[in-house]
């Protein structure tokens, strides 16, 4: 498509997005709630046909030589239906936060003073590989009463195209409009350039795919965006750590999966415990073919470790998001070392801490500087499903408005209302 092409096609979409978003806003909650769980029977309903189209995905993708994690993000299996389409009846069995007034109080004056929270208004998602997504933005759209203008990646485009088919279906089934979710249909890169610079189409954009794509976006966007950039995520396994737990944990943070944001890429070790624990992790991850790359300390521990493949690590393994089954190791002094190096060299997404020691655990709770921190747990548990957020729209480590897994209150904001009974202000 040329440029004014583009140009107009966001430009109706943001126009019909507006109208849609109204009334949305003003929908009924049973309304929202019945489209998601129609949603949710017409995923259910022919998941062959969603893996029929996904399978032209892939086959075009291993054909371009994509990276193995990347099509592992790509599939669309019977797993993956379910899911999404239970965090549609999650969400539809959740409170609706739309209208909720809190914070309400008398003030001298005799007014009452309290916010509401209300929804964003249109917001833009852009994402690549995972198809669920479709779904998991759509859903939470839906139940947050906004309107979204979906961007999936060219790899997914005939997931995406019948995934959305079934949201418009849903949408119109519960009397909704189905301008309240809509998807670029066209593969140009360009268009994603109109998206982020139409402040009259979306409110705020979403970015959720790799570092270049939302460096991107951030750089050039002309509304306000919500992202997180990486995910290098930290296991400290601290003095005090109960064994079996540790170890249990820190293969579950590492290998359970690794193409996920979630997923462990750097672990840290007490010198106290070093000496058990790195020989008999080195020995699970070297049976699953995790390469380790480690400081001094670790590497002399782990060499010995019969099939580990050990490398020493450079500067920027401390900083690296692998999404690959690759680990960095280090040995650390103390909690103070490794709180100082999960801060300087982490993503501030998630990190744990595996240790005995209540006081510890609330020291790292405390200064480590992330959307996500954890205590005896797996870092993979860093998601919206897995917090009972029924879905996700992607995980921020920005500050402002929304921190970590975003779910519906990320999708909402607040405005102050003021009820009176004729008071006027002297």
């Amino acid at each position: 498509m040329t440029t004014p092409d583009l140009q107009a096609l966001i430009a109706r979409m943001g126009l019909a997005a507006r109208a849609a978003s109204a009334r949305m806003a003003a929908a009924p909650t049973a309304a929202r709630n019945l489209a998601l769980v129609a949603l949710a029977r017409l995923l259910r309903a022919d998941p062959a046909a969603l893996r029929e189209a996904n399978a032209l995905d892939l086959a075009a993708a291993t054909a371009a030589g994509t990276p193995a994690a990347m099509v592992d993000r790509l599939k669309l299996t019977d797993a993956v239906i379910a899911t999404v389409a239970e965090g549609c009846e999650q969400i539809a069995a959740m409170p609706d936060p739309i209208g909720e007034i809190t914070h309400l109080r008398q003030r001298p004056s005799g007014i009452s003073v309290g916010q509401m929270r209300v929804p964003l208004g249109v917001f833009g998602m852009i994402y690549e590989s995972r198809p669920n997504v479709t779904i998991e933005a759509a859903s939470l759209s839906i139940k947050s009463g906004n309107a979204c203008i979906l961007r999936g990646g060219s790899e997914a485009i005939h997931s995406n195209l019948a995934l959305w088919k079934l949201v418009q279906a849903a949408l119109v089934e519960a009397g909704l409009p189905a301008e309240a979710v809509q998807l670029v249909e066209t593969t140009d890169r360009a268009a994603v350039g109109h998206l982020i610079a139409s402040p009259e189409a979306v409110d705020v954009i979403i970015p959720r795919g790799g570092k270049g794509l939302i460096e991107r976006i951030s750089r050039e966007a002309k509304v306000p965006v919500i992202k997180h950039l990486d995910g290098n995520c930290h296991v400290y396994v601290d003095a005090t750590a109960e064994m079996a737990l540790a170890l249990r944990v820190t293969d579950n943070a590492k290998t359970q999966k690794y193409s996920p944001c979630n997923a462990a890429e750097s672990l840290l070790v007490h010198a106290a415990v070093a000496g058990e624990f790195l020989p008999r992790i080195g020995a699970l991850f070297a049976a699953k073919g995790v390469e380790m790359r480690g400081d001094a300390a670790s590497v002399a521990l782990l060499s010995g470790v019969p099939g580990a493949r050990v490398v020493a690590a450079t500067e920027q393994d401390w900083f690296e998001e692998y999404l690959a089954p690759i680990i960095s190791v280090k040995v650390v002094a103390d909690l103070d070392e490794a709180i100082a190096h999960i801060n300087r060299c982490g993503s501030h997404h998630t990190d744990a801490i595996l240790t005995e020691h209540h006081p510890s655990a609330m020291r790292f709770v405390r200064e480590v500087d992330s959307s996500s921190v954890m205590v005896n747990a797996s870092t993979r548990f860093a998601d919206g499903f897995e917090y009972g957020l029924g879905a996700e729209i992607g995980i921020s480590t920005d500050k402002l408005h929304a921190r970590g897994p975003v779910g519906l209150e990320g999708l909402t904001s607040l405005k102050w209302v003021v009820l009176g009974q004729g008071e006027v202000r002297t």
